[in-house]
């Protein structure tokens, strides 16, 4: 696998574990946050960048060169925040990958509707308890 330049949008429990390995893959990575000390989640040899800001804003985004990201996560545990940034980065940024994590199976749809891709740990967890129950 060839090194990417990857933006993560959150850096909680699933965005620090994203960005620190993707980062000890050797890819690129820069990391939005508006919480500055979310950092501290970040492995100590995560070799990214970080940035403190509001990812729906577009200057942030510029900041953090969404423009020449191979792929952009979007990772914060607010679904509304996860579709703005990745409707941001796919219509205005044109950045070819980009994926959401979404906790409404509801909205996946939405999602969908603007070619974005999605991860729901509801869904998933949901799937993993029924696949655990005796038949």
């Amino acid at each position: 696998m060839s090194s990417q330049y990857i933006v993560v949008v959150g850096c909680g429990r699933l965005g620090s574990i994203l960005a620190s390995r993707l980062s000890s893959q050797g890819n690129s990575v820069v990391v939005i946050d508006p919480h500055e000390n979310s950092f501290n989640n970040l492995s100590s040899d995560f070799s990214g960048f970080q940035i403190t800001g509001d990812a729906s804003e577009i200057e942030i985004l510029r900041s953090a060169k969404v423009e020449q990201a191979d792929c952009l996560l979007a990772v914060t545990d607010k679904d509304n925040i996860n579709l703005m940034v990745t409707q941001i980065a796919k219509q205005i940024f044109q950045t070819s990958i980009v994926l959401a994590r979404v906790f409404d199976p509801a909205r996946e749809q939405i999602y969908r509707d603007f070619g974005i891709a999605t991860i729901s740990p509801t869904k998933l967890s949901a799937d993993a308890f029924m696949a655990n129950l005796p038949s």
